[in-house]
């Protein structure tokens, strides 16, 4: 089974679908993923989100964040997973307007700290997320090493509601803490 995404493929298009992804590692624009899984990206634009960064031996990141900035988990529904993040788009911009203080969602506080990474943007969220779902290994309701959810990234001094593979557990010895708030 291939999970690059070719040029060649169908289009999987859905109108109006985007799908809004931080990344802070491998996919990141310049590593060894970017180009395989990341082709066709809309926009990457700097973000930070709230979190602790931590590398595996194998030198790989892994990020965890506060359960508390969990907005939604992923599922096996890449469009209603979407649809989520476009019901919770409208309520952060809506709530932005009525009050402009980006500073709650994001801000380090804390054991917590600023994670950067990169916020990319794609429409075609229904060959997308589960390419990139088997490339982090992440399976809903089975044991994971990432868990798919969806929180605040912080762009442009607002917050946008955007998925991430988040560390699936506590880390554990195997793991070290990174000194900064950007892999590599």
């Amino acid at each position: 089974m291939n999970d690059q995404l070719e040029t060649s493929q169908p289009d999987t298009k859905t109108p109006g679908a985007s799908l809004r992804l931080f990344v802070y590692g491998t996919l990141k624009q310049g590593y060894w993923n970017h180009e395989r899984f990341c082709r066709g990206v809309l926009s990457v634009e700097e973000a930070v989100v709230r979190g602790r960064l931590y590398e595996l031996p194998s030198g790989i990141p892994v990020l965890e964040v506060p359960e508390a900035d969990v907005l939604a988990h992923g599922t096996a529904d890449p469009l209603a997973d979407v649809a989520t993040q476009a019901r919770l788009a409208a309520e952060f911009a809506a709530r932005a307007a009525q009050h402009p203080d980006p500073g709650k969602n994001g801000a380090p506080g804390g054991r917590w700290g600023p994670v950067y990474g990169e916020l990319l943007t794609f429409d075609d969220p229904e060959t997308r997320l589960p390419a990139i779902d088997r490339l982090e290994g992440f399976l809903r309701g089975g044991p994971c090493l990432y868990r798919r959810v969806l929180v605040p990234a912080i762009i442009h001094g607002g917050a946008v509601p955007a998925w991430l593979y988040a560390s699936g557990r506590p880390p554990d010895r195997h793991v070290r803490p990174l000194p900064g708030s950007r892999w590599r």
